[in-house]
């Protein structure tokens, strides 16, 4: 089908410092955007009838961080699902007093508009009643997704000593806000790719094609080793196995200097208005970044357009 997007606005700044964006379209056709801001501070969303006019979108704040205690710096990575009718935002945050205390929390609005309507705090995500693991440790940057009439909620937490290590993790959802069942370790960072500067799996987006799950994730540092790997499962697998996903050898995406792209990941899916398969993700561009990689508000979100080889699985190209 033909793409009813300006090809113009693929892989490249898109909305400007903008990081973690993520792209949702509704049942109506309405799409929304959010992501992490600058400053940390709060959550914004936008809406618009098309993906392209999402980056000229009034942005509205619809939720600001805490003064103190938790909630009260570091909002990081969120998003906006739509689940059993009615809306919910997944983010992390941290504690002004201990800033990496980062953890998940969700939000929740039973209106119909989420930019103008009511929303409530329903407090830290919480895990099944005999977890013991989940959500003690600095976590963050979930997501959540449906299969055969079931949720899933998959996240990043660090586990170990000295640097720590990132890996993802998966669980079935009892409500929006709690989980039914103990974590699964989904991926931990084996390869070097995943380990320049830190070792991390984080950042996952889910995809659905064919019978098939794919799920990326961002590896590494923030900076130009930023890349983007992926596992894919079939559908009809129990996704709390691990064996049931297979892991990608290499990263699908990584920088590419002679496109002025650094840093790709962090990325969430969408379909144009043709049904089309779009990578909304961000990175920088340029390698050599002023100050701290963190506090650097150079990422910037982008689209890509997916393609699709012989086999239904995911290409992600720059051209």
């Amino acid at each position: 089908m033909e793409n009813s997007v300006n090809e113009q606005i693929y892989n490249k700044p898109w909305i400007l410092q903008r990081a973690d964006p993520y792209v949702y379209r509704h049942i109506d056709g309405t799409y929304y955007f959010t992501a992490s801001v600058p400053a940390y501070d709060g959550i914004v969303l936008r809406k618009s009838n098309t993906l392209e006019d999402l980056a000229k979108a009034d942005e509205t704040e619809i939720w600001h961080k805490h003064d103190k205690g938790p909630m009260s710096v570091h909002i990081w990575a969120p998003e906006l699902h739509y689940l059993n009718g009615e809306w919910y935002i997944y983010y992390a945050g941290g504690d002004v007093d201990d800033v990496w205390n980062i953890r998940p929390y969700v939000l929740h609005c039973a209106d119909a508009d989420p930019v103008n309507g009511k929303w409530e705090e329903l407090g830290k995500m919480n895990c099944a009643d005999d977890d013991e693991f989940s959500f003690r440790a600095f976590s963050l940057d979930a997501t959540v997704f449906e299969n055969k009439g079931k949720l899933y909620y998959i996240w990043a937490e660090k586990v170990g000593v000295g640097k720590q290590i990132s890996n993802l993790y998966i669980a079935e959802l009892e409500t929006p806000n709690k989980l039914a069942t103990v974590q699964v370790l989904l991926v931990t960072p084996d390869y070097d790719w995943e380990r320049v500067g830190f070792w991390v799996c984080e950042g996952p987006g889910v995809l659905k094609k064919d019978g098939k799950i794919f799920v990326t994730y961002s590896a590494s540092e923030t900076g130009a080793a930023y890349c983007v790997g992926m596992l894919t499962a079939d559908e009809d697998s129990d996704l709390l196995d691990p064996l049931s996903w297979k892991k990608e050898r290499y990263p699908v995406l990584k920088t590419d200097a002679s496109k002025q792209i650094y840093g790709p990941g962090h990325n969430s899916f969408t379909k144009d208005e043709q049904g089309n398969d779009v990578m909304v993700y961000h990175a920088r561009t340029e390698e050599k970044i002023e100050g701290n990689p963190l506090y650097n508000p150079n990422r910037h979100a982008m689209l890509m357009k997916i393609k699709w080889d012989e086999n239904s699985r995911p290409v992600f190209s720059y051209e």
